[in-house]
């Protein structure tokens, strides 16, 4: 394959803890997370192994919460070769917050970051890709900021987030005030002219992994893009504590767990991956 499929797939991680979840956020209180099990540090520290003995290096979008606590974990993350990004602070959803409330958590999470890594922080990712069209304004506040990237629109229609009309491609794109900021939208394949999720996550999980793999390659083939793609540490670990909730916040949360592990080492070792960052800049959208 040639063209700019030579540019690699972006690997990417939201790290946050189980509890973190917003499928579960109805059966956790968060004046409860301190006093809560938690598994981020280790989960995130077998990403990081697994990644050595693959040759891969990725971008972690870091939820500022765990930089608090673990600020020896985001230099980790760094002193390996990855990219260090934003996740937020709270993981509340954007649209659940106002534009203050918003602005005062992503710098506050920012800073924290920076100060553990002492280099700049480019890229965010919302809470559950929760930038819809009713919180593009955050856009706005995530260039002022000093953000050059964003990953948290997902061109799909779902109970809580997406723009199912969306751009699918890594684009530079202006924001409702006029700025500008690139968006590396989560990844779509075409099928039918329907578009299937396949960025990873709950969809990696569920899906059969030849279906996953399937949509993915399609990218790199026909549409001749790289992807991203995203995971969580804690979907890594079928040993985490269970927590009483609806049947379908289980069903997203729990299903192959012990599955996770095994397809991602079968991902990285069939497909090129590198940061969001670097990738970017070889598409022209970065400096």
């Amino acid at each position: 394959m040639g063209g700019v499929v030579n540019v690699p797939n972006a690997m990417t991680v939201d790290v946050e803890d189980y509890f973190h979840v917003s499928a579960l956020a109805p059966s956790i209180e968060r004046a409860s997370w301190d006093t809560r099990e938690s598994r981020v540090v280790q989960n995130t520290h077998r990403l990081l192994e697994l990644f050595g003995q693959c040759g891969v290096r990725g971008t972690f979008f870091v939820l500022g919460w765990v930089a608090e606590r673990h600020a020896h974990l985001v230099k980790d993350i760094a002193q390996a070769g990855h990219e260090v990004a934003c996740h937020g602070f709270s993981h509340r959803l954007v649209y659940e917050q106002s534009p203050q409330e918003f602005r005062e958590e992503t710098l506050r999470s920012k800073r924290l970051l920076e100060d553990a890594i002492g280099a700049p922080v480019l890229g965010y990712r919302a809470a559950s890709y929760s930038i819809v069209r009713r919180s593009l304004w955050a856009l706005d506040i995530l260039a002022d900021a000093g953000f050059a990237y964003d990953s948290s629109i997902f061109p799909v229609h779902h109970d809580r987030y997406g723009i199912a009309d969306a751009e699918r491609n890594p684009h530079r794109m202006a924001t409702p005030g006029g700025r500008s900021i690139v968006e590396w939208p989560l990844a779509t394949a075409s099928v039918c002219g329907l578009r299937l999720p396949v960025a990873g996550g709950g969809y990696f999980r569920l899906l059969p992994y030849a279906l996953s793999r399937w949509g993915l390659a399609s990218i790199n083939r026909r549409d001749q893009r790289p992807f991203i793609f995203y995971l969580h540490p804690w979907e890594i670990d079928p040993g985490q504590p269970r927590v009483r909730a609806s049947w379908l916040s289980r069903l997203r949360h729990y299903t192959n767990l012990d599955k996770c592990e095994a397809r991602l080492r079968r991902l990285l070792a069939e497909f090129r991956f590198g940061p969001a960052r670097e990738s970017l800049a070889q598409l022209g959208l970065l400096a």
